[in-house]
Formats: C-alpha cells, structure tokens, sequence
C-alpha cells in the first residue's frame, strides 16, 4: 500500500518539485499540499496522511507551531525541511523537539542540479519517516500522552516488544554493571537529538567519566546542537575539536562531515570525513578506536536509528571486554541501530530510553 504524503510549503515552485519527485516513486502517493501551517493542519485532519513533509518559515503559522498542533489532534510522521545554516539547525531542533521525526536540508540548487540524488534521498526518507515509532506527541512530553506502548521502567527482553520487526534474544538486564569506566561512548542516528538531550539531562554535573557522542548530522547543524545540549544539561556538552581531552562530566560531539577517533592518551582526534564511507561521523569509526584504546573499560550505548552503524564498532568493544547497551524497540523512532547490535547477541542490556540516563549514573562509578 502507497504512503500517503501531504506537502507542505509557501513555495509552489518547492511544493510542485517536491510533489513531482515523490509521485515518481510508485510506492508513494502525494494526497495533498499545503501553504502554511493552518492549511497544514486542517489537510491533515481531514486527509489522514501517513507522512507530512514540512517547512519551518510560513505565513500565517510557522512550522514548529504546525508541527505542535498536529502532534496534539492528529499524530503523524513529519518530515522537515531545513537550510544549512546554525539559524535552520537551530529551528529544525526546536522543530525535533516538537515532535517531527526527522528533516532533510532545503537546497533549491540540488534539486535542480542533482534531481536522481534528490529523488533517492527524499522517497527513502519518507519510506523511513512512514515505519517510524513514534505517531504521537512531542518526544520532550508536552503534547498529548501516546497511545501506543510507552517507555517502560524496567529493562526489556526480546519478548517483550513489539511485533514491527523480529530479534533474537536480548539479555535481561537487572542491573548496570558498575565499573569505573574511562569512557562512555553514544552512537545514534533518527530519533537521537531527542533521545540525547533525554539521556543527557538527566546525569549529574559529578558524572564521573568522559562521553563521546557520535550522531549521524550534518556538519553545520553540530555545534547548534552541541551549544543546545549544552544549555539544557548539567554536565558540559561541546562539538569535538581535534586535540580535545576526554575529562569526566564532559560530552564531546562529533563535528558533522568528519570522523572522530580516541586515542590512548584521552584525547580525541578529528579526521577528514571518508567519502568511501556513508556516516560522517560513523559510529563504528568512534567505537572502534575507543576499544583500541580503552580495551574493557568502556561502556557504549546505540540509540535510535536506521541501518546498522554501530553493530561492528560493538563487536570490536565486546571483543575487547567492553560493555555494550542498546534501546529498546518500544522507545525508539526507528529500530534500525539497536536492533543490528542485539540480533548479532552485542548487547549486554537492553534499556528503555528513559531509564538509560539513570542507569548510566549508577553504572560509572
């Protein structure tokens, strides 16, 4: 069965490309479009579509409201639209936060330049977008309460969630092993501004050991996102800079469009992103060094996302005696990453998102 998309944009030139692009794919079915937020609303209401891709800057009402209003009457996937600017990275987090999904950059001249390209990124998105988790409420827990299973308090098995996609068995996980680890590593992809500032905030200023987190973003929306986790924690947050020290209650992002690696010394390393390679930064890059560096003493966590990253950078940590967790598939927007780690059998525990923050600070002694 098609997904069903309403487009929502004051551009008619953007609204008719968009529009034509996702009509080329027989998989997906554009049921409406949209001038601006209040017309947003009312389509959706009415049309029932599985996706809405939106932008942020309309008359009338803005994408962010639009995106808020929808998530309180009529819970749908949003996909927005950003420019690649601190200003558009701020905004599309705010937007995130509000409860859209996911976003793609808003570039006129792709579309015009490289319309295959644009094509391919933005029908996978939707698909993407369309098998999310998440069709209710903001993720920060202001719009309305979700109808479908919520996070829970206590650590899953693999019996336990639910039938979207099948995984082998999950250990049960009473309890965090505590250890006095050298460095806490977080790798995450779709779903992972949410799902960092959840972990984040909840973990002291006395944390006792180093982060590194590795979220699949581009390179100009990193230091808006690192500045914003900043704002909201209690531990410091800030985009990695090649020579950074790893120091205890301290997060480093990695920079968007590069690579970051650990060496033995503590201190990070920023290294040109790899087009061979198709995350920039790449989890499996981070995590692999980490466990040349650090050996056992490294406890990793794979948040949401789509696609496998990570899964081979934990094989490396767990060959190294490392600890490896993973999301539970209840709690994730999309249950790509997580599941990779615990159908290869990598994960040591499986934890609801809202529990991880918690169990993180009992863990690191």
């Amino acid at each position: 069965m098609a997904v069903k998309v309403l487009v929502v944009d004051d551009s008619g030139f953007f609204r008719r490309r968009v529009s034509e692009i996702l009509a080329s794919d027989p998989g997906i079915q554009v049921v409406g479009t949209a001038t601006n937020g209040r017309e947003a609303i009312d389509q959706v209401l009415a049309l029932k579509p599985d996706v809405v891709t939106m932008d942020y800057e309309m008359p009338m009402m803005d994408g962010i409201t639009a995106v808020r209003q929808i998530m309180q009457r009529c819970p749908t996937p949003v996909l927005m639209f950003s420019s690649l600017t601190h200003e558009g990275a701020r905004v599309t987090l705010d937007a995130l936060d509000a409860g859209a999904v996911d976003y793609l950059p808003k570039n006129f001249e792709d579309v015009s330049r490289n319309p295959e390209k644009v094509k391919q990124l933005l029908c996978e998105k939707i698909h993407t977008v369309s098998r999310s988790n998440r069709r209710y409420g903001s993720w920060s827990g202001t719009a309305a309460p979700a109808p479908t299973p919520v996070a829970r308090s206590t650590p899953l098995t693999t019996g336990a969630v639910s039938p979207r996609a099948s995984t082998s068995a999950a250990p049960v996980a009473a309890a965090p092993k505590r250890k006095a680890y050298k460095l806490v590593a977080i790798g995450t992809s779709t779903g992972g501004p949410v799902a960092l500032q959840r972990v984040l905030t909840q973990l002291p200023a006395s944390f006792p050991a180093p982060i590194v987190l590795i979220q699949h973003m581009p390179a100009a929306f990193t230091k808006a996102f690192a500045e914003r986790l900043d704002k909201l924690c209690k531990i410091r947050v800030k985009e990695a800079e090649d020579g950074d020290l790893l120091r205890p209650g301290l997060a480093l992002l990695a920079p968007g469009g590069k690579q970051m690696m650990i060496d033995g010394r503590g201190a990070v390393r920023i290294l040109p992103g790899d087009e061979r390679l198709n995350y920039k930064p790449c989890v499996d890059i981070t995590f692999g060094s980490a466990a040349k560096s650090f050996h056992d003493k490294v406890l990793a966590v794979v948040l949401t996302g789509m696609g496998a990253d990570g899964r081979e950078g934990a094989r490396l940590l767990k060959q190294s005696g490392s600890q490896v967790w993973a999301q539970d598939e209840a709690s994730c927007v999309i249950y790509g990453m997580p599941m990779a780690v615990v159908k290869a059998n990598l994960s040591d525990a499986v934890y609801s998102l809202d529990d991880i923050g918690r169990h993180l600070t009992e863990a690191c002694i």
